[in-house]
């Protein structure tokens, strides 16, 4: 008999005060600006990061060795309303396409001026109990989407 696993996604919204465009854009074009060099899968320092714009787009990392590590690949590209991407990180934080959790990140416009982000991390049952439910802990916890979030945040209202 096969027994079924379900993980608890992990949700997450912020409000920025920038438009529903920008906010998207910000998001996307300019995760290099955000993202935390900290926070990578490299063998070596973070130099870059990029999300190509388009479904099938990786989203990806560049390193001082040259090298590059891929996050996650587009699955839904809908600007500014939507984004669905792979996560293609396994419980080890090692680079693994099979471990197939998703982000789907929404902007919703609560004013011309004024953003709703909502992210949602899930499908971590593919990593299997206890993969999942690291990998769940890890990126709903403090470290995780709350502070990532934040500095997007940051990055946004600066501009």
């Amino acid at each position: 008999m096969t027994q079924t696993i379900t993980i608890a996604p992990v949700r997450k919204a912020i409000t920025v005060n920038v438009s529903q465009p920008r906010a998207f854009e910000v998001f996307t074009a300019g995760i290099d600006r955000w993202w935390p060099k900290s926070h990578h899968i490299g063998g070596a320092p973070l130099v870059r990061s990029a999300i190509e714009p388009r479904v099938g787009g990786r989203w990806y990392s560049v390193h001082e060795d040259g090298s590059e590590s891929v996050t996650g690949i587009v699955k839904v590209w809908d600007p500014p309303h939507r984004l669905v991407h792979s996560w293609d990180i396994n419980a080890m934080w090692k680079p693994d396409a099979a471990a197939g959790s998703e982000v789907e990140v929404r902007f919703v416009a609560e004013s011309p001026n004024r953003t709703r982000v909502e992210l949602e991390h899930r499908n971590f049952e593919r990593m299997g109990q206890d993969g999942g439910q690291k990998m769940r802990d890890a990126v709903g916890g403090e470290g995780g989407w709350n502070s990532i979030l934040e500095l997007y945040r940051k990055d946004a209202e600066a501009a």
